[in-house]
């Protein structure tokens, strides 16, 4: 039972994780939360299935396809959901213009993939016990993300100015950085994070339509929990509620996992409404 708990806990909360992050990186260039991310999980997850699977795609270039159009989707949402907004004097709009793409986005998938659970094709062929892909895939997936991300913003200079039009964007214009260009390129790269959560995450979640919306709420509990715009929150948060959802499913069970995730989610922003790791400290650029 605790082995159980462990390790479908940790693989789950690998996928709050990716999908917290892929909200952080879509605000951190727009201060706007897209309530697309948990869509872009779900379309890693549909993708992956309609690649290799039906189409009978080899693995490693399905792969790279999904994360092709989940990069398209991520552009697509910045044009079309995100842009707009910022130019209207009421951004707080971007609640509505997100979520109605990604009620669109979910309409789609339902008619033309399907409305009921689809099997998801193993990436690795591991199944024995708890070195099972679906388990260790997520994490390992979360990790190559934080040390790519890590590696991107330290040593790189578009990492770097990616950390500029985040910390201060009216600056970063007027030091002649292209911030629409780095906006765009930012809803690009946490779309293939979304779309990497839901191809890792494959095995457990299954191709499921209806993992949008799950996505969409797990996924923006570790943003809350952890600060809005904090990684490293984000991953601590995302494992923490893994974790404890598991822990609850299995002492609780049915609905009751879902009241307790709720109940303390609420009590944890009660008590730091910023997050238990507040907002990051910003910096002159």
């Amino acid at each position: 039972m605790l082995t159980s708990i462990i390790s479908t806990g940790l693989a789950m909360g690998a996928i709050y994780a990716l999908i917290g992050i892929t909200y952080n990186t879509m605000y951190s260039t727009s201060r706007v939360m897209s309530f697309t991310a948990g869509q872009l999980g779900m379309l890693g997850g549909v993708f992956g299935a309609l690649f290799i699977l039906r189409f009978g795609i080899n693995s490693v270039v399905g792969f790279g396809l999904t994360m092709m159009v989940c990069a398209f989707i991520g552009v697509v949402t910045e044009l079309v959901a995100v842009r707009p907004v910022l130019k209207s004097i009421e951004q707080h709009l971007y609640v509505l213009s997100t979520l109605a793409l990604a009620l669109m986005i979910s309409q789609v998938v339902a008619i033309e993939w399907s409305t009921e659970p689809q099997a998801f094709p193993r990436f690795f062929g591991t199944a024995a016990a708890l070195i099972d892909e679906k388990f260790w895939f997520p994490v390992a997936a979360c990790a190559a993300t934080v040390i790519g991300l890590e590696v991107l913003y330290k040593h790189t200079l578009t990492g770097r100015a990616f950390k500029a039009v985040a910390e201060d964007n009216l600056a970063a214009q007027a030091l002649g950085l292209p911030e629409r260009n780095l906006r765009i390129a930012s809803y690009a790269l946490a779309a293939m994070i979304g779309g990497l959560a839901g191809f890792s995450g494959g095995s457990l979640l299954l191709a499921f339509v209806a993992n949008g919306g799950l996505l969409n709420f797990y996924g923006f509990v570790p943003v809350a929990l952890g600060g809005l715009g904090n990684n490293r929150g984000a991953i601590v948060g995302g494992f923490g509620l893994g974790l404890f959802q598991q822990a609850a499913s299995f002492l609780v069970g049915g609905i009751f996992a879902s009241v307790a995730v709720f109940s303390l989610f609420i009590i944890v922003l009660l008590i730091a409404p910023q997050g238990l790791f507040g907002a990051p400290q910003s910096r002159r650029v």
